[in-house]
């Protein structure tokens, strides 16, 4: 069953002005985890925006479990941000408290189990933790979610490789597989090992979605090669 479905996506700031996405269109199936992959400014934010129901589409359809991004989708989809979207005067437990009001798919004792693991005080404040540290937490917060899509914009791209294992193994092991997951990040080699699929976007176009599978066993290349290949060509 295709848990998301975006058709002939275009969007533009102004009525005029130039298309930040021009004719998206990618189907994403459930028990996936999904590489959304180009350089900073090829249109991966955007995308995510309109997915999630913060942004519109000047032209196309996008539809999560046949529905248009809104309320009823925003019950079954967990966004990552690439900025921090909490308070720093709150406190870790402040913040599950405020999940679990919000979310009822939110699963407060997964929570507290990845803090534990992790050794983060749930009565620390926010602005007492470093930036590492608050990128996890914002992870757990969302990964505790049982969601039917996880939507990660950047998850990896300011932390040491120690806590970039931390949270791909996290993304791997808290997800159900009916569920699916979008990473969009420009750090191919670092996320490489646990994609299915990828989708390459430069400039708000599509030009590669393909399974990793295929591109290793047929084309004969890594996805960060598929990626350097076919980035140079653009």
């Amino acid at each position: 069953m295709s848990i998301l479905e975006v058709k002939e996506l275009t969007k533009r700031y102004t009525k005029s002005g130039p298309a930040v996405l021009g004719n998206v269109s990618i189907t994403l199936e459930a028990g996936k985890i999904v590489g959304l992959l180009g350089p900073n400014g090829s249109g991966k934010t955007t995308l995510i925006k309109i997915i999630c129901g913060l942004l519109t589409c000047s032209e196309g359809q996008v539809l999560v479990e046949g529905k248009a991004p809104g309320r009823e989708t925003k019950k079954i989809v967990a966004y990552l941000p690439d900025t921090s979207y909490l308070s720093d005067w709150m406190r870790v437990d402040q913040v599950l408290e405020f999940f679990t009001d919000f979310y009822a798919d939110f699963d407060k004792a997964r929570a507290l189990k990845m803090l534990s693991l992790l050794q983060i005080d749930p009565k620390s404040r926010l602005k007492s933790l470093s930036k590492g540290t608050k990128e996890k937490v914002q992870l757990i917060l969302v990964m505790s979610r049982d969601a039917k899509l996880y939507v990660l914009d950047e998850p990896i791209g300011g932390v040491d490789p120690a806590a970039r294992d931390y949270i791909l193994k996290t993304i791997i092991t808290n997800y159900s597989p009916d569920a699916t997951v979008l990473i969009a990040t420009h750090l191919i080699a670092d996320i490489e090992s646990v994609l299915d699929e990828v989708i390459f976007v430069n400039q708000g176009v599509v030009v590669l979605q393909d399974t990793v599978d295929h591109i290793r066993e047929e084309r004969g290349q890594s996805v960060d090669e598929m990626f350097r290949e076919v980035f140079a060509a653009c």
